[in-house]
This record gives C-alpha cells, sequence and structure tokens, in this order.
C-alpha cells in the first residue's frame, strides 16, 4: 500500500514541476525516475526484478525488437527503446532536411503556385501543416512553418496570427492520422504493437474528416480579419514574387529521397517486419552518411534533452504500472461505464482532451497506455478502439490552450518574437471551439464505425 501511495505521489510532484516549467522538463523526469527506482523499487518492494522489467534493456538484444516477422507485439512495461530510438532517427533526417532548406523551399513554392494572396495561402498552409506532420514532428513542422508565414506576412502586409494559429492547430489534428505523426501515437503504436496502416486506416480517417470542418471552421472565423489586414496595409503580391533558389542540390535531392525511403518504409513495416526502431537507426545512419562534414553539426543539434525525457517518464509511469496503481485506474473506469463501450469511448477522449490542454500531453498518454489494456482485459471491449480514443484525445485536446502542445508553445514563441504576441484570450477563443469540433467529429466517428 506504502508503494502505491509513494509512486502515486512521486508521479503527481512530476507533473506539477512539468506544468511549472520551473525546472527543465528532462531533469524533472530522470530526477522522479532515479526516485522511483531508489524509493520504490528499492527501499518500499525490494523487488529487483521490477526494477529490471521497468529498464527493459533486455528488449533492445532480442531479434523481434529490430524485426517482427510482419507480427506485431506488444512492448514489455517500462522504457519503451523502440519510441525513443525512432525519435532519435527522425530527429536526425528532419535535421538534415533542414540544413539543405527543404522546408523553407516547400513553404515558398507553394505560396508561389497561389500566387501568393492570402487567403489562399492561409488555406494551403493548414492543408501542409496537416500533411507535413503526418510524417515529421510537429514542432519542426511550426518552426518553419511560422517563419516563413512571418516572412510572408511582412512582405505582403496581412496579419499573420490567423495563419499561425491556423497552421498550430492543423500541425496537431495532422500529427493524429499517423503512428509517427505525434509523440503519443509513437508510444501508443510501439506499446501496443500497432502498425502506421493500422493508425491512418482508423485516427487517420477521423483526422482527414476532420480536417473538412476545421479548414472551413477557420476560414468563416477568420477570412474577414485577413481581408481587413490587407485593405489596411495595401499588400502587393507581386512584391514577394521572387524565384526560390535551392543552393545545395544535391543535398536537397538526397534528403527528399531518405525521407520518400522513410515513409514507404514506414507503411510497408508490416508487411517486411521491419520494426519501427530498425527504421530510426537505418534512416539517421543514411542521413549522417551522406551528410558528410555536416553529420557532426546535425548530431550535434538533435533535442536530446526530449529524449532523456522520455527515458524518465517511462520509469516513473513502470513505478505506477508496478505497483498496480493503474489497474485500480482501469478498475475505475470500468466501474463508472458499466462496460458500456460508447461510454468507454466519450470518457477516454473526452477525459484525455481536457487534460491534454492543461498539462503535457506525452506523459498523459504514457500513463493511459497501461490503463486502457487493463481495462480492455477486464471488461473484453477491443482495444484498438481505446487506443483509437486515446490518440485523438491526447493529440487534439493539446491544442485547445497556448501551452497544450509543444507545437503551441513554439508557434505562439515565433510570432511574439517578431512583433506578433498572441494572448490566452486571444487564442483560447478562436481555437478552442476547434478542439471541440474534432472532438465531437470523432466520437461520432467512432461511434457509427464502432459500435
Amino acid at each position: 500500500m506504502i508503494a502505491q501511495v509513494l509512486s502515486v505521489l512521486i508521479f503527481l510532484i512530476m507533473f506539477l514541476f512539468i506544468i511549472s516549467e520551473k525546472v527543465e522538463r528532462h531533469i524533472v523526469t530522470l530526477v522522479s525516475g532515479l526516485v522511483t527506482c531508489i524509493v520504490i523499487f528499492g527501499i518500499c518492494m525490494k523487488d529487483a526484478a521490477a526494477f529490471w522489467r521497468t529498464l527493459n534493456i533486455s528488449d533492445i538484444f532480442t531479434i523481434s525488437f529490430w524485426y517482427s516477422a510482419g507480427e506485431a507485439s506488444e512492448s514489455s512495461s517500462g522504457i519503451n527503446w523502440a519510441t525513443i530510438i525512432f525519435i532519435l532517427g527522425m530527429m536526425i533526417m528532419v535535421e538534415g532536411m533542414a540544413r539543405v532548406g527543404f522546408f523553407h523551399w516547400l513553404c515558398m513554392k507553394i505560396a508561389h503556385l497561389v500566387d501568393y494572396k492570402p487567403i489562399p495561402i492561409f488555406i494551403t498552409f493548414m492543408i501542409m501543416s496537416a500533411l507535413l506532420t503526418m510524417f515529421i514532428d510537429s514542432i519542426t513542422v511550426i518552426l518553419f512553418l511560422a517563419a516563413v508565414t512571418v516572412e510572408l506576412g511582412r512582405q505582403l502586409k496581412f496579419d499573420l496570427v490567423p495563419l499561425i494559429l491556423s497552421e498550430i492547430f492543423c500541425a496537431n489534428l495532422g500529427g493524429s492520422a499517423t503512428m509517427c505523426g505525434d509523440p503519443p501515437n509513437i508510444i501508443i503504436g510501439t506499446s501496443l504493437g500497432f502498425t502506421f496502416f493500422d493508425f491512418i486506416t482508423n485516427t487517420g480517417l477521423m483526422a482527414g474528416v476532420s480536417l473538412i470542418f476545421v479548414v472551413i471552421y477557420f476560414y468563416l472565423v477568420f477570412h474577414k480579419e485577413i481581408q481587413q489586414s490587407i485593405v489596411e496595409g495595401g499588400a502587393k503580391p507581386s512584391a514577394a514574387h521572387e524565384k526560390v533558389v535551392i543552393e545545395d542540390k544535391k543535398g536537397f535531392t538526397i534528403s527528399s529521397l531518405i525521407f520518400l525511403c522513410a515513409v514507404v518504409m514506414l507503411i510497408t513495416h508490416s508487411i517486411t517486419g521491419l520494426t519501427v526502431a530498425f527504421i530510426g537507426v537505418f534512416i539517421s545512419l543514411i542521413t549522417l552518411l551522406t551528410s558528410g562534414k555536416y553529420a557532426v553539426d546535425i548530431l550535434k543539434k538533435v533535442d536530446y534533452k526530449t529524449l532523456l525525457f522520455f527515458v524518465g517518464l517511462f520509469v516513473v509511469v513502470g513505478g505506477l504500472e508496478e505497483t498496480g496503481i493503474l489497474e485500480v485506474v482501469a478498475a475505475f473506469i470500468e466501474k463508472i461505464s458499466g462496460g458500456n463501450l460508447r461510454l468507454m469511448i466519450v470518457i477516454i477522449i473526452w477525459v484525455s482532451a481536457v487534460a491534454s490542454a492543461f498539462v503535457d500531453n506525452i506523459p498523459f498518454a504514457a500513463t493511459m497506455i497501461p490503463i486502457i489494456r487493463t481495462l480492455a482485459e477486464s471488461s473484453g471491449v477491443s482495444l484498438p478502439v481505446l487506443a483509437w480514443a486515446l490518440s485523438m484525445g491526447t493529440d487534439i485536446g493539446g491544442s485547445a490552450t497556448p501551452i497544450g502542445a509543444s507545437a503551441n508553445v513554439v508557434g505562439i514563441s515565433v510570432a511574439s518574437k517578431n512583433g506578433h504576441p498572441i494572448g490566452w484570450g486571444r487564442y483560447c477563443v478562436k481555437v478552442a471551439p476547434a478542439t471541440l469540433l474534432v472532438c465531437l467529429v470523432s466520437t461520432l466517428m467512432m461511434f457509427l464505425r464502432y459500435c
């Protein structure tokens, strides 16, 4: 009993520190993980086996970790090394693409195709944001997309805040469509043995339908503001007409091919049997080998703090799992839902969305995975259905507030640094309704398809 109480206490204190942002979040989770190992596994449980199960190092040295013969397999509890290795590989690939100007070229090319007209840019950049984040993490997409939006806004003299807000939301929405699009999905997929195809045919369908409603919603909300700023600023599209130059054509071609290779490998990994861990290592090695003298610079730019954040987080969640707390939570959800699948879907989507609007959706998703696994086993409901509900709730809920997801923080920061501060009021009034809209669409689609 004391181990359960202390494990919950450690988890809650960790969450509070993450929310406060007083200490860097990777330090918070690593210290919390160390305390879990010492206090929970060592002093309270005196269970060395629980400690090693949570570290989960032996899993890396198994054949199934790298090659699953086309069969999806659930990851054991503890540190999800497949998630960490895959994210590392994608980070290296993205840094390689950024070095040769891939993202800037793509944004400017699309702007040129729509003749640099603000309303068409507004619509196409929303769609592009959603499509890019299906394969590239939302932080990277928003970082470059917001920077180009600022540049276009300065040249064309239109209000860029509506564009950045809509791009942020669509980035989070696009990330929900695939297994590699958003960190919660990577964790869900690798932990429960789902494939890229599983996500694209389930959450991808919900995200695709939702995107139609979202584009219409943001157009209705923002088009007058954009048109008004054009009239007042006297925007002249011709002022922005300039040729988009690719300085490193060879590097650009190689990076584009590597990206396409990653997409193909992810789409076919359920057929080839290659796991996401293998894909992450392969893509990162190819990127580094073809980058030549820039390889060291690429490695230096990798966000290692995020990877360490994951390590500590998985250890703390492992403490909750080993002490049986997550089984208690699952039993509580089963009790209040009465085993009704529709009610479970509603609870998971909407609770996940509300929670993710105020706390980091990554630790929330990691905590909920063993809960829905236990819930499925005890109640007999479909585990994949609960997983899709968790995915949509955590991915979309983070869009509701400025602090709900990393992409939000990055996009707002870029706008503020360029003289366009976005307050909580303007953000929530415009974006929160879109979050509710997607949650509603997702709930109804899940009812129609799975219940």
